[in-house]
């Protein structure tokens, strides 16, 4: 529940994808007034911005903001740059679809949002089947994070304790499709896929493809998504 019960806003990250949609519903649930964030980076799966925006929508959001960052301009990620191809496989090391520093960005404007909206609480939709392959998805990240914010604004130097909540650390795939369906989480309108197409149909055969359907058939439930 929201630590001070006279403030119960949050800022939520919203990438338009599986797992910050059960995080936007679990924090519904736990009483927040949730504002919604999702981050234009240059990414090629750009539906995932769409899709977002109807997962606020019909999650509850009080408000869906988009903020635009030129991390296409760096490169250096498969999502990124087009002279870098989106894997079909995951293989040992870090994957080429981790987008150098995303993760800090993506907090750090969903830090400034909260301290403008007086919100103590951030949620962010990293888990444990990312964790492994990503420095930025990591408990220990997370933790680090959350010293950052306390050290580094006014809200935090003047006695609001800054949270960053990540709901799904420790869970994997099948796990969040439950409790995505006890929420009430409408998957299909979710896009996942590295490579979706412009209407938001998933490739299939991506790392994000593979994790996703492999979620879905570990908890014995049909696969929503809509392949091209």
């Amino acid at each position: 529940m929201p630590a001070d019960s006279n403030n119960n806003r949050a800022v939520v990250l919203l990438s338009g994808g599986m797992d910050s949609a059960v995080t936007l519903a679990l924090a519904r649930e736990q009483g927040y007034a949730c504002h919604a964030l999702s981050v234009a980076y240059g990414q090629r799966h750009a539906s995932e911005l769409a899709a977002a925006q109807r997962v606020a929508h019909v999650l509850g959001a009080v408000e869906h903001k988009v903020v635009n960052v030129d991390l296409r301009s760096i490169g250096g990620s498969a999502l990124t740059a087009d002279a870098i191809a989106v894997p079909e496989a995951g293989g040992a090391g870090i994957p080429a679809t981790y987008v150098p520093a995303r993760n800090t960005i993506m907090l750090a404007v969903a830090l400034g949002w909260a301290e403008v909206l007086g919100a103590a609480d951030i949620f962010c939709g990293v888990n444990a089947v990312d964790y492994s392959g990503y420095p930025d998805c990591r408990p220990e990240f997370i933790g680090a994070f959350e010293a950052l914010a306390n050290l580094a604004t006014k809200a935090g130097v003047e006695g609001t304790r800054l949270r960053i909540q990540a709901p799904l650390m420790r869970i994997g795939k099948a796990d969040i499709v439950r409790e995505g369906l006890r929420l009430g989480v409408d998957f299909s309108s979710t896009v996942s896929c590295y490579r979706a197409d412009s209407d938001g149909r998933a490739c299939g055969h991506c790392d994000a493809c593979r994790l996703r359907a492999q979620g879905f058939a570990e908890a014995g439930v049909a696969d929503p998504t809509r392949y091209r």
